[in-house]
Parts: structure tokens; sequence; C-alpha cells
């Protein structure tokens, strides 16, 4: 809660508002609701008496989540606990302000309720009235979890929504070996998620332990020990049920035997855990040809192998999609529902009809030439033309769009002429009353 001093206060209008309630609570700090009040905020408010009696200072408590914190009348009128060093009581005619110094400073996120009671002299009027303030933020986020989810990535749960302050502030460290060392490249924070991508593979099944430092959570709280760290079992990829490609149990028994020291097994699990990357990568290589996991590069390769007509800027879930419905669109070249299909698949536009051309044409004895009609097509030419409608205006460059999906999915011996738009909505003059002239500035309608 800043503290702030205004050089000078200029009051343009008074105003008197006439309230029921004789007793007031008023100037309150924190305030009703608020939020975000440090730790060690002091609690102030006042008692106003809006009548002529005053408020009787003998007949006022003040509870702070029910423990009494002001007495008044008392021998002291503080109560131990809010009697620090920026306590006070001060007392005028009609108000009574009662400052309150909590001498612990509140939880973290708690919920504070503070009761006042007061009554005007003589007793005529009473007061009890309670309300509540939430203090600051000031709790570490913890870490309650970290998994690899592949070779080169760890997820690190917390349990609060957090943002990475620095991407280096991750140490891993195996607490197996042999164990490739690990180092963090970049981070980022989804949530209460953070993903770690890192330098290279991980180890397959070795325990790792990762030390958090560059995380804090929404109110600036950074990780502090000792729920700063998590420990995650190496990624090993999924490999075929009946493979079984073990180097250890391939050496002949005699060399197991003797290996005492226990070095020789350490030394082929180093060859082993090579071994079993280059099999994971081989594992994947049919992942290039799946629509659903292919990378982008390798998207462009497949897109290209169809023999895709399109020349789209595409993301990748676009690219995919086309991938999986290209041959489909192959099939229904040369239809009216392979060019309805294709205009809403690219540009989510719905065709509402594909018409026969219908030119201008003259009419002997009435057309005025250059006036109603236009040299037209010739009636080989218009037997096979047509014109595209749409429920939505298009952009210009949805039109060219547009205009190339038609040339490419419509006959070959066919015309595309004309895309017909939906124009203006009709401006209705409606009638005005004393304004409006029958037959002169209002339409029927």
């Amino acid at each position: 809660m800043p503290l702030f001093e205004l050089p000078g206060l200029y009051a343009d209008n008074v105003a008197a508002i006439v309230t029921a309630p004789r007793l007031l609570l008023v100037n309150r700090d924190p305030g009703p609701s608020e939020t975000g009040v440090p730790l060690d905020w002091p609690i102030a408010l006042e008692v106003l008496d809006t009548g002529p009696d005053g408020v009787d200072r003998s007949a006022t408590r003040v509870f702070v989540d029910g423990v009494l914190a002001f007495d008044g009348g008392a021998g002291p009128e503080l109560q131990p606990g809010f009697d620090g060093p920026r306590a006070s009581v001060s007392e005028t005619a009609d108000t009574l302000r009662i400052v309150l110094d909590p001498t612990a400073p509140f939880t973290s996120e708690a919920e504070v309720e503070v009761r006042v009671v007061s009554a005007t002299i003589g007793g005529g009027h009473a007061l009890d009235e309670s309300y509540r303030f939430f203090a600051e933020d000031r709790t570490a986020p913890r870490v309650l979890a970290a998994q690899a989810t592949s070779p080169t990535t760890v997820q690190i749960g917390f349990d609060e929504d957090v943002v990475v302050t620095d991407p280096d502030g991750f140490a891993f460290a195996p607490r197996a070996f042999p164990a490739v060392p690990l180092m963090a490249i970049s981070a980022s924070a989804q949530g209460s998620v953070v993903t770690v991508e890192l330098d290279t593979e991980m180890t397959p099944d070795v325990l790792h332990e990762v030390v958090v430092s560059g995380v804090a959570d929404l109110r600036g709280n950074p990780v502090l020990q000792p729920h700063d760290r998590a420990f995650f079992a190496g990624f090993r990829p999924a490999r075929p049920p009946s493979r079984r490609f073990d180097l250890w149990s391939m050496l002949p028994r005699h060399n197991r035997r003797g290996d005492a020291t226990g070095d020789l097994r350490r030394f082929i699990a180093c060859l082993q855990e090579a071994l079993d990357l280059v099999l994971a990568e081989a594992d994947r290589f049919a992942d290039v040809f799946d629509i659903e996991r292919a990378p982008e590069d390798f998207l462009d390769i497949i897109l290209q192998d169809l023999g895709n007509p399109f020349p789209f800027d595409l993301d990748v879930l676009g690219k995919r999609r086309l991938a999986s419905v290209l041959v489909e669109m192959y099939r229904q070249k040369g239809t009216e529902a392979g060019i309805e299909n294709a205009i809403r698949f690219f540009l989510g536009i719905d065709v509402t009809a594909i018409t026969p051309f219908t030119g201008t044409t003259l009419v002997l004895g009435e057309s005025e030439l250059g006036v109603d009609w236009e040299l037209g097509p010739s009636d080989r030419f218009a037997r096979y033309a047509f014109d595209v409608e749409v429920d939505v205006p298009p952009t210009a460059t949805e039109r060219r769009q547009i205009r190339a999906i038609v040339d490419y999915l419509k006959p070959a011996h066919t015309h595309f002429v004309d895309l017909i738009e939906p124009g203006a909505p009709i401006a209705y003059d409606h009638w005005e009353l004393g304004i409006s002239e029958l037959g002169e500035t209002t339409d029927l309608h």
C-alpha cells in the first residue's frame, strides 16, 4: 500500500448527504475488501457522530479477528499485541480516531476481520459493524513434482501459477552413474507448469534432481528452500516390447564374471545409452510419414509428393488438414461439390450458388449501343460459363484465392466468369412524424 502526500487539496463542491445512522465508521485504512495489504500495516479507523452528542469513548471496542484490540476507557485502552509504536488514539467533539499497530505481522494472504462496537454519549445510538481486508501474498511457490516428457524436455509443476525469472535458474544433477550432465537452455511457464528444454538427451531411467531458482509466483515471490527441488527419472523412449538389445547380456559370460570392480559394466552402460538413443531415432523414423506427427519440414515434402496445387500460406495445422483431404479433393475435381468444399476448407466461406453465366444481351429494336447492353461472349462460350455466389463479402486476398481454387477445380471445358458477392443492405427511408411527405420522402416496404 503506497504512501503519498498531496501538496494541496481543493474542494470544488461540497454536498451534504443525509444518512440514517447517527454513528458512522469512516476513514478506514485498510479499507473494506481491500487486497494486497502489507503484512506490517497498521489498522486505522474513525468513529463519527453526525449528531450533537459525540462518541462515547468508554463504550467503544475494536476486535481484530475476534481478539480485543481496543477497549475505550480501560487502562490501557490499546491492548497488548496491538500497541506498537504507530498505535494512537485521538478524539474530537464528534470523532474518535483509533490506530492499531499489530506487533506481529499478518499471515500471508490472511483474511482479517475488524469489528467495531460503539455508542453515542448517553447511549441513544449504537454502532456494531464489521469489515474485512486481505493481506498480501508473501508465500513462496513450491515445487510439487518434475517429469521428463522427452529426451530433452522436463516439466516442473508448482502449487500456484508462476513465471520464469531466469531461464538459467535450473540446476540438474544425476543421482546415479553413469549419466550425461544436463544443462537448461530455455524455460517457459504456462500456468503452474514450467517446461525446461535441455542441451542434450538425458540418460534413460537414471534418477535426476532439479533445483529451481529462476521461478517466482505472480506476486514476485521466488522459490525458496527446501521446496525448490524435485526428483525425476530419465526419459526412456518407447520401444517394441519384443526387442532385446542388451549389450551386457551379449558379452561372454566369463567377461561378466571377471568384472570384479564393475568398471566393465559401467563402460557397457555408456555404450548402451548411445545405442538406445540410436534405436529410438530409428523407431521414430516412421513418424515422418505420419500426417499427424510429421515435423513441419516433412509436411511440406508430403504435400509436394501429393502434388499440392494450392499456393497458399498455411500454418502447421492447416498443412496437416490439407494433406489429409487433398486426395479427396482430387476425387471431387470437376464437380460443384468439390468447388464448394474446397472454398469452405481454405477460407471458411460458404458458396450459396454456382449459376450459369447470364450476360446482358442485345434486344433488337430496343437496346441502345453502349447504353444498356454489353458485347458478350458467343453462345458456345456462354453455354459452359458460370458464376460463383458467396454469402459474405470476401477480402481482396480471398477473391484471388477463390478464383485460384475455382480455376483449378472446375471442369476443363468450363469458364469461371464472375464472383457474385452480397450487396449492401437496402436503406429504407422510414416515416418521421411531422417531417416525412407521403410519396416523397417515404418508402413502403
